[in-house]
C-alpha cells in the first residue's frame, strides 16, 4: 500500500536544542575530527569565530529531534522494516557556536509513490537564538513495498 500523498505538507513539533562545548567536542571525537575549532576552547577563544564551533555535520543531532516524531507517526503507518534512508544534503548559513540555543521544524515536502517503493522528502530549517537562518537540511527515506 502506497504512502498517502495527503500527508505533503504536515509538520511535527518544532524542537530546541542547546549546544555545549562538551556536546560539540564529544560529537567531534565521534566523527572522529580532532580540529581545535571544535574541542580546544583557548585555541577556539583567539580563532575568529571567538568560542567553540560545532562541524557542519553537528546539525543532524538537532535535525534528528523533529524527524524522529514522522518516523513514529501512527496516521502515517510507515513500514519501518522496510524504510532506509536514501540521501541528505545540507545548507548552511550561520556557524553554529557553543552557547547557541538552536530551534528547528520540519515538514514533509514531498511524496512520490512508484511502483515498488515510496520516496519522502523531509525538510528541516533551523534557526539560532538571534532567529538568523543555521542550516537548512533536505532529507530522503524510501520505503520499500
Amino acid at each position: 500500500m502506497s504512502i498517502d500523498t495527503k500527508f505533503i505538507g504536515k509538520t511535527y513539533p518544532t524542537k530546541t536544542y542547546d549546544v555545549s562545548k562538551d556536546k560539540i567536542a564529544e560529537f567531534a571525537h565521534g566523527i572522529k575530527n580532532p580540529d581545535p575549532h571544535f574541542i580546544d576552547e583557548e585555541f577556539a577563544k583567539k580563532s575568529k569565530y571567538g568560542c567553540v564551533i560545532a562541524p557542519p555535520t553537528f546539525a543532524v543531532l538537532f535535525g534528528a529531534q523533529v524527524i524522529a516524531p514522522m518516523f513514529f507517526d501512527a496516521e502515517l503507518n510507515l513500514n519501518m522494516w522496510m524504510l532506509v534512508h536514501g540521501e541528505q544534503e545540507f545548507e548552511f548559513m550561520e556557524v553554529v557556536k557553543a552557547g547557541d540555543s538552536i530551534t528547528t521544524s520540519g515538514k514533509i515536502v514531498n511524496i512520490v509513490n512508484k511502483e515498488k517503493l515510496d520516496v519522502i522528502s523531509y525538510e528541516v530549517n533551523s534557526k539560532n537564538q538571534l532567529g538568523k537562518d543555521v542550516c537548512r537540511g533536505m532529507y530522503t527515506f524510501v520505503v520499500r513495498k
